[in-house]
């Protein structure tokens, strides 16, 4: 059974944590894993529902619509199985932790929201939307041209939009506007690194809600175009 109750003043994660995800790497078969499963339960498992779990708070901060759910199944944390029936890889489970926190409005890939990501030196949050369907890109795009002030502060903060592009701009938009290439992209995602000695510190919970603060502007703009609250 997975306790859920935090400790106040510890860190959530462990140096064990990525011990555990490095050692999952090297041995990535069901025999190992059915071996050290009290190992991920205890270092993995139980720390990142808890994690969930009191980030509930926090994360109305960012904004009121996200959404916190510690459920071991069907919440925020993603499943430690890979699906392997159409990929060449058959390594059957995945050697990171991933979150996910997305607005309470809509299917969860067309909205707004924060992905937490937890691997040996490739800790991150990102923001945005990932793979929307055409629609919601298309009134991210139009929003773009409508509000290009807006959508230059975005840019202005710092934060680096990225994802997968389109070779030729998409049909209907002039092909010299000055954020063609933002125009182009299928994604919009921004992120902000954390290193090892961050997750597994005390101030990890702060860290995350800050780095979500300095990701809000692209999510902040992302859900004023999809017509959501934030």
């Amino acid at each position: 059974m997975v306790n859920l109750n935090p400790k106040p003043d510890t860190a959530y994660f462990s140096p064990e944590f990525f011990k555990f995800l490095k050692d999952l790497a090297r041995n990535n078969n069901r025999e190992w894993f059915a071996r050290n499963k009290p190992r991920y339960e205890k270092f993995v498992l139980g720390p990142s529902l808890r994690f969930i779990k009191d980030a509930r708070e926090p994360l109305k901060t960012i904004s009121p619509y996200l959404v916190a759910d510690p459920r071991p199944s069907g919440g925020s944390l993603f499943r430690v199985y890979r699906d392997i029936r159409f990929s060449k890889d058959k390594s059957p489970y995945k050697t990171n932790v991933a979150m996910e926190f997305w607005h309470n409005r809509g299917k969860k890939v067309q909205r707004a929201g924060l992905y937490l990501h937890l691997a040996p030196r490739r800790s991150f949050v990102g923001a945005g939307i990932w793979h929307p369907d055409a629609p919601s890109l298309s009134k991210v795009r139009k929003a773009i041209v409508s509000r290009p002030e807006a959508w230059r502060k975005v840019k202005e903060s710092g934060l680096k939009i990225e994802g997968d592009s389109l070779k030729r701009p998409p049909t209907g938009f002039d092909p010299a506007h000055p954020f063609i290439d933002d125009l182009k992209l299928k994604d919009l995602t921004a992120g902000v690194r954390f290193k090892d000695a961050q997750v597994a510190g005390p101030r990890f919970m702060e860290d995350f809600v800050q780095a979500g603060k300095m990701v809000d502007p692209l999510n902040r703009f992302l859900a004023e175009a999809l017509g959501l609250p934030w």
